[in-house]
């Protein structure tokens, strides 16, 4: 981990604050220092400030003061006072002075405006248009030398986390998440979610953006997440995931959509509806009440029509809520009400009432109720809070209905003022229920969504080695009591069959596997998962084959002496039976039969005749026996004279004089030597030279020797304690207790009396097993196998070294698993089936005749993992005479290791000696080698290479010729240029044409026939592709720009159209054409200047001369000349036009020059009588449908238009079946032009289709033919282009 940083101590005691202040005034920024003599310096936007006419600059002791005078607007500025090593920024706001009213006359009549409700503006570091979600922007300032504390409670991977925010509908905002990527050995991935699953990365587009960006100085990576024009589906729980190899951290928050509060909020509906005043003083004079103004007058209802700016907000009476009174009031009072307040057009006040949006009751139990939904992670807690109106009342808390009782710790019940507080803790899935609060004869309610936290695997399964047979428990630890496992066996899932051979256990968070009887068919990977993680251990089931490492032995005793049968196994837990003669051996006072370990006996003590025989022993469930003989001794002894010389009498034990007596380390030695000689001889037993050498009189010699002398049956000189040396008559003991190597050499003895002397020679050899081989060395790794090589041990017991035996075990496991059961010979050995990725250890057995070895010291940690497949789609990108550029793509397999890099090398035809092309590894998949010789003939190849070495290389078909080759030129322009480009003025534009050439061709560019100057465009020109480049496109640049690629006589051109384009002027001579009734006919032109571009529509409005309020009448009106209807009676109207085309609407309108006048209804017109025409019309169309060949794969349209009054109904079909329901098709209508949109259609939507159009007057058909043609790849194309 990175070392923390030591937080710098601020130089400050008081810091200064950002301040606003008016224009004119004057401002002071006060500091205080910790130390009285500290230097203070005063910054403006990083220049230093100095005392003056502007500045007034004090200090008193520790108290430092800034005076701004006479604030401007461009004084507002950052500022910065330094001391020491700190330095604290701030900020002056300067607020512009209030204008003074203007007077109104006395007389004048003042119309009640209401302005806009104005929201406080943000702090001036806060987005205005984006809100992201951030800490506060209004922190204290910050010092240089001391940055602010973010520091978070984080536990993973996260420096900073996203956090819950609000939106407004439509608004934009954006989430950040930061990850420090110094302690990471690979680049972070991060997914983000909405929900449980959906994947954000999928969704990117007009709402969403995934940024990334990757700050090289603090190793900082920070991720966004930017939603625009926000909807009220995007609210909802996302989550944040970040991963890099084995780590891993993820969070949770929330988006909340608040509506847009709509332009008809706080509408008064009797401005709508409410006669005009002027009108009523005209008809009842000064006179009249307010009363009889309110019910006279004529009918305004130019507050109906749209508004192009402001939105019309009057009323005169704002103490009466006619809303209120409405909605409360039966549908029987509505007339009544209307006429009370004066509102006369009672269908439009209907409607009104309709689309009007019902506010919320506002409750009169709760000042704060809860949310509409809670979530918490399972075994967390969460407290739910309202507030109540009346602090002494008492609340009722409901789960699903049923009231909760507070019984133990689960749910604790909280009064504190108003608020009333109800925690659950340690929430469960049966905490996942709907809440109720109820406060008299009012409740609130809200949902409690408990979320499952992923289950982690605590303890992994670990390898096991069974016999065949036994029982096996496979054993995990998860996080959590009570989860739901699932278990596989080589990808295929575990269930209880009928004959139970698999029972699963759970106890708390422990699961076992357990298979009662292994076989040999249980072998394989076995592998638990959790929705949090998985472990995979494998199991290996062995048959039983019994090792002897020691036999019995054939024994001669005599009589009560002890016979000893002793062997043992390799198992410790086989037991056997002992046989003499075929009957089998009871324990009796005399017979012992033991089994410790690995180690059978049979002990007979006080040996009788009737005990020789032959012995038996049988293991249990083995088809083999171990045998020996017992030999009864049976000492005669004769008379003989009593001056009879010693005599050592080897030769009755079947020995010789030079045998060689062979015992196994830790076994008692028992030397018996029978001996005869009267009067009894005097026994001298040495170790370490021949009898020959021993003298009579005990005289020593240079060589250390060990002796041992008995007279009489008494020791005369002891040596160790662990040796015992007794004599009865006719037999001499010599014993030593518990051999060790030590103890191994020649033994002499030497029997004396007066009769004479003789001596013989035992060379005693003591074996044992083996010392532990040296730590094994691991020479390679594969994807599931390693090669292990040991050196032999130093010593090896005294005995051959019979084999060795092999143990591994993963890293972090204690539990060691045997490779082979029979010892291996060799001291190189490859272990397999391991799994690639996880670290194992080795180590060594040695084992000779006598029994096996301590294991050696285990090996280097090591990971099995595989040398990647071989590089895919080697190929020659590039070839000039002295250089050639390959291109290949990663390996299909790459494993558990990362790959490091690829070699390139390559060698001359005829040759075998392969030359590396660059030093090292590079880690692009394209390579361009230089300084070749021309005209060699070379081959390439590409390996690529990870931590167990190179893969098997990729190799060019045949040798390449480093020879440059013509290439034709050929432009390649892109599919959107080959129409023509429409930008706007101002726009930037930057066209990228590619093209292809050999040897680099002469590029062109020329417009209308004029070669381009660099002052007019700019171009770029590259061996791939040329940029034609304009900074700020104007109306001039509009053309036909066409694009030369020329090689000596050869050359390729392509044209490209731009069309810039620009608001259009006014329309011209606009003028009122006829008045008549509440109508006006109106006539115009089309403007001169169009923009460059078509005029798609125009927009009327109008304007009452006594408000001069503007109201739209139309919109995207195509013709020249219009109607006005619905005319005020008794007002005088004004009007204008717009001029709009695909940029927007002219900058300037075109007026009337007079106005009309609506004549009031005491003129009597009495319009001529025409007979009534019938407009009405069949449907015909107008434009038919055209046969299409369309490839597949792109959206594809089918247009028609037709006419018709009244307006026709339109049915599409295909192949004669209605497709009017269906989701793949689109069918559009504007202004009589039929559309049928076909998304990314498919050889199977070709066919015939069809368009009818019906109304009452009849109805019209029309059809075409739809091919659709499946796409060519490029393979396609290539073949093709070779055939022709």
């Amino acid at each position: 981990m990175p070392e923390p940083t030591k937080k710098a101590v601020s130089a400050f005691a008081k810091k200064p604050k950002t301040q606003e202040a008016q224009e004119g005034s004057s401002v002071v920024f006060e500091a205080e220092t910790e130390k009285p003599d500290a230097k203070v310096k005063w910054q403006c936007n990083a220049k230093d400030i100095a005392s003056g006419n502007k500045y007034e600059i004090t200090a008193n002791g520790n108290k430092h003061s800034l005076t701004i005078k006479a604030i401007a607007r461009e004084d507002a500025n950052v500022y910065a006072v330094i001391a020491g090593g700190s330095k604290v920024k701030f900020e002056l706001k300067v607020i512009s002075k209030p204008e003074a009213p203007a007077e109104t006359p006395a007389d004048a009549p003042v119309e009640p405006r209401v302005e806009p409700e104005q929201t406080p503006a943000p702090p001036a570091e806060a987005p205005t248009e984006d809100k992201t979600a951030a800490p506060a922007p209004d922190a204290a300032p910050s010092e240089d030398a001391q940055p602010p504390d973010t520091r978070q409670d984080l536990t993973g991977l996260f420096t900073e986390k996203p956090k819950s925010a609000e939106v407004t509908e439509g608004a934009n905002i954006t989430f950040v998440a930061k990850v420090n990527a110094e302690s990471l050995l690979k680049k972070p991935t991060i997914k983000w979610f909405k929900g449980k699953w959906m994947d954000l990365a999928s969704k990117s587009g007009k709402h969403l953006q995934l940024k990334e960006v990757y700050d090289r100085n603090t190793k900082i990576y920070t991720f966004e997440m930017q939603i625009i024009e926000a909807k009220a589906n995007f609210a909802g729980g996302y989550r944040c995931e970040v991963s890099s190899r084995d780590k891993f951290d993820s969070c949770n928050f929330d988006l909340a959509v608040h509506e847009a509060r709509s332009a008809g909020e706080g509408f008064d509906i009797r401005a709508a509806f409410r006669r005009t005043s002027d009108a009523a003083k005209k008809r009842s004079g000064p006179s009249t009440s307010s009363v009889d103004k309110e019910d006279s007058g004529e009918l305004d209802f130019s507050t109906l029509l749209k508004k192009r700016e402001t939105v019309q907000i009057s009323s005169s009476d704002p103490d009466v809520d006619v809303w209120e009174i409405l909605s409360r009031a039966p549908v029987s009072e509505y007339e009544k009400i209307a006429f009370q307040y004066g509102i006369t057009d009672l269908r439009g006040m209907l409607k009104r009432l309709k689309k009007m949006k019902k506010e919320e009751k506002k409750s009169a139990a709760f000042l704060k109720k809860l949310d509409p939904a809670y979530q918490v992670t399972k075994g967390q807690k969460i407290k739910l809070a309202i507030q109540v109106a009346n602090q002494d009342i008492d609340v009722k808390w409901l789960k699903n209905g049923q009231p909760i009782n507070p019984t133990g710790s689960k749910y604790i019940f909280e009064s504190v003022g108003n608020m009333r507080y109800l925690t659950i803790n340690h929430c469960s899935l049966a905490d996942d229920a709907a809440y109720c609060c109820v406060v008299g004869d009012e409740k609130c309610s809200t949902e409690l969504f408990v979320k499952e936290p992923p289950v982690q695997i605590v303890k992994n399964l670990e390898d096991q080695m069974v016999m065949k047979g036994e029982r096996v428990e496979l054993e995990v630890e998860v996080s959590e009591e009570g989860a739901n496992v699932k278990w596989e066996k080589d990808g295929v899932e575990l269930t209880r069959d009928e004959s139970f051979k698999y029972r699963f256990k759970k106890d708390g968070c422990k699961h076992v596997l357990i298979i009662n009887e292994a076989t040999k068919e249980d072998c394989g990977h076995y592998k638990v998962k959790t929705n949090g993680g998985e472990s995979m251990a494998e199991l290996m089931v062995q048959e039983k084959n019994l090792e002897v490492y020691q036999s019995i032995a054939d024994l001669t005793v005599k009589a009560k002496d002890e016979a000893v049968f002793k062997c043992e196994v390799s198992d410790e837990n086989v037991r056997g039976t002992w046989y003499k003669n075929g009957v089998e051996v009871k324990p009796d006072a005399r017979i012992n039969i033991t089994h410790i370990g690995r180690i059978h006996k049979l002990t007979i003590d006080e040996v009788k005749p009737e005990d020789e025989g032959d012995y038996n022993f049988v293991p249990d469930g083995h088809a083999f026996n171990l045998s020996a003989k017992l030999n009864f001794l049976e000492v005669k002894i004769d008379y003989v004279p009593r001056q009879d010389p010693p005599k050592i009498h080897l030769d009755c034990m079947g020995r010789t004089a030079d045998s060689t007596i062979v015992v196994v380390a830790g076994n008692k030695l028992r030397l018996d030597v029978p001996i005869t000689g009267d009067p009894a001889p005097t026994v001298i037993w040495t170790k370490g030279e021949k009898a020959s050498s021993v003298k009579p009189d005990g005289e020593e010699k240079g060589e250390r020797t060990s002796s041992w002398t008995m007279k009489d049956g008494e020791i005369v000189t002891e040596g160790d304690g662990r040796v015992h040396v007794e004599t009865t008559k006719g037999h001499c003991v010599f014993t030593i207790e518990g051999a060790e190597r030590q103890d191994e050499g020649i033994y002499s003895v030497v029997v004396r009396n007066p009769a004479g002397e003789d001596t013989a020679d035992i060379n005693v050899k003591v074996v044992d097993v083996p010392d532990p081989p040296q730590a094994p060395r691991i020479l390679s790794v594969g994807e599931d196998s390693c090669v292990v090589q040991w050196d032999p041990p130093k010593f090896d017991g005294g005995q051959p070294i019979i084999g060795y035996v092999l143990e591994r075990k993963k890293k972090r496991s204690y539990r060691w698993m045997r490779l082979n059961f029979d010892p291996y010979t060799e001291t190189t050995y490859e272990a397999k089936r391991m799994i690639e990725g996880v670290e194992y250890e080795m180590r060594v057995y040695a084992v000779n005749g006598i029994g096996m070895s301590r294991h050696s010291s285990p090996s280097q940690p090591f990971v099995p993992v595989a040398p990647t497949s071989e590089p895919i789609g080697l190929c020659v990108d590039d070839i000039s005479d002295t250089s050639i550029s390959l291109k290949w793509r990663t390996p299909e397999r790459i494993g558990a290791a990362e790959l490091e890099g690829y070699g390139v090398e390559y060698c001359k035809e005829g040759t075998d000696e392969w030359i590396p092309a660059i030093e090292g590894l590079t880690d692009r998949t394209s390579l361009i080698i230089r300084d070749l010789t021309t005209g060699d003939k070379l081959q390439f190849r590409v390996r690529a290479y990870n931590m167990a070495g190179p893969s098997a290389p990729a190799t060019l078909a045949q040798p390449v010729t480093i020879r440059e080759i013509m290439q034709r030129p050929k432009i390649w322009l892109p599919r959107n240029l080959r129409q023509t480009l429409i930008k706007k003025v101002g726009d930037t534009i930057n066209l990228v044409i590619p093209f292809q050439g050999k040897p680099r061709p002469k590029v062109t560019w020329s417009k209308d026939g004029e070669v381009l100057e660099p002052s007019f465009a700019n171009v770029r020109n590259s061996e791939v592709d040329s940029i034609l480049f304009i900074r700020k496109s104007e109306r001039k640049h509009s053309g036909k720009y066409d694009l030369q690629v020329q090689i000596e006589n050869v050359e390729d051109t392509a044209s490209i159209t731009l069309q810039i384009v620009d608001v259009p002027g006014p329309p011209e001579a606009l003028k009122i054409t006829d008045v008549w009734g509440f109508n006006v006919a109106l006539e115009w032109k089309p403007p001169k200047d169009d923009g460059n571009c078509e005029i798609t529509g125009y927009t009327v409005q109008k304007a009452d001369k006594k408000t001069m309020e503007w109201f739209t009448v139309y919109e995207h009106y195509r013709r020249t000349n219009c109607g006005v209807s619905d005319l005020i009676m008794g007002n005088e109207y004004v009007f204008r036009v717009y001029a709009m085309n695909l940029v927007g609407l002219s900058p300037e309108p075109c007026n009337t020059k007079d106005s009309a006048y609506i004549q009031k209804t005491g003129i009597v017109y009495k319009p001529p009588s025409y007979k009534e025409h019938d407009f009405s019309k069949a449907p015909k169309f107008t434009h038919p449908l055209v046969n299409r060949s369309i490839i597949a794969g792109y959206n594809a349209t089918l247009s028609c238009s037709v006419s018709g009054i009244p307006k026709p109904k339109v049915t599409w079909y295909k192949n004669k079946m209605d497709i009017s329901n269906e989701a793949k098709y689109r069918m559009l209508s504007r202004q009589g032009v039929l559309t049928l949109e076909i998304r990314k259609p498919c050889p199977f939507d070709g066919g015939v289709y069809m368009c009818k159009a019906v109304n009452d007057s009849g109805e019209d058909v029309v059809e075409c033919k739809l091919e659709v043609r499946p796409q060519i790849t490029k393979e396609e194309k290539k073949v093709k282009k070779e055939e022709e």
